[in-house]
């Protein structure tokens, strides 16, 4: 149990709890129980260690008001939209026999001892937090799941969670999952493009060797036929010839 220092304010103006804050203090509120409800501060220096943390608003404070001793639970902070930083606190007189509904963390231990998760199972979280209707004077820091033996394929429902006495979940009508331990998921890599069969004929690649032969077959054909008929083309004469042949690519 954590103890935390507070102070009585008298004034709860917006000036007045603006100072406080520029002085390093966060103004809060005390209530609950048969004592009428209380304006304090504490030290943000004194609470910042633990008011971030996932236990904070489940966590019991002793707090020192001036002398006075009373143990607390936080149920509310309030953040500066912009800087985020705490501006206020609720806190609640813990009454001994009186029961409270919080939401209690999830603690998941003894991974390495899980068989599910060593054959590269993945553990799935379904409830990072569970609600819970506890006894003033017994409130669990956190709920602890062991995974240990736990193999794929693994539900871990709220029946087989390890509860202390006089503590039960606000859910009754079902044994609801907390985790589960998940096949792999394997990523299957883009198979490569095979290779294209060469087109006959394409442009850049060499004919087969038959069809160059009755390519040729046929040229010469067709100039036995000019001949007969006398449709052969005339050789121009050299000597007349004006234009130039133009040069062969090699």
């Amino acid at each position: 149990m954590s103890n935390l220092k507070a102070t009585k304010r008298d004034n709860s103006t917006s000036g007045s709890n603006n100072k406080l804050r520029a002085e390093g203090f966060i103004p809060a509120i005390l209530y609950g129980g048969k004592d009428p409800n209380q304006n304090i501060s504490v030290s943000k220096k004194d609470i910042s260690n633990i008011i971030n943390s996932d236990t904070f608003l489940s966590k019991v404070l002793e707090l020192d008001i001036e002398g006075k001793k009373e143990k607390v639970i936080p149920r509310d902070v309030d953040f500066h939209v912009v800087s985020e930083e705490p501006i206020h606190i609720d806190f609640m007189r813990i009454v001994s026999g009186k029961k409270i509904i919080l939401e209690i963390p999830v603690k998941f231990i003894n991974h390495p001892d899980s068989p599910g998760l060593k054959r590269g199972g993945v553990l799935n979280i379904v409830r990072r937090k569970v609600e819970l209707k506890c006894p003033a004077e017994n409130i669990p820091d956190e709920i602890i799941v062991d995974l240990a033996g736990t193999d794929i394929g693994t539900s871990i429902k709220i029946s087989s969670v390890k509860l202390p006495e006089n503590v039960n979940p606000t859910i009754t009508d079902r044994d609801f999952v907390v985790a589960t331990v998940a096949a792999p998921t394997v990523i299957k890599e883009p198979e490569k493009p095979t290779e294209e069969t060469p087109v006959e004929g394409a442009e850049g690649e060499a004919p087969a060797e038959g069809a160059e032969t009755s390519a040729k077959d046929g040229e010469a054909a067709k100039k036995d036929d000019k001949a007969k008929d006398g449709t052969a083309e005339k050789k121009p004469d050299n000597k007349k010839a004006t234009e130039k042949k133009p040069a062969e690519k090699k």
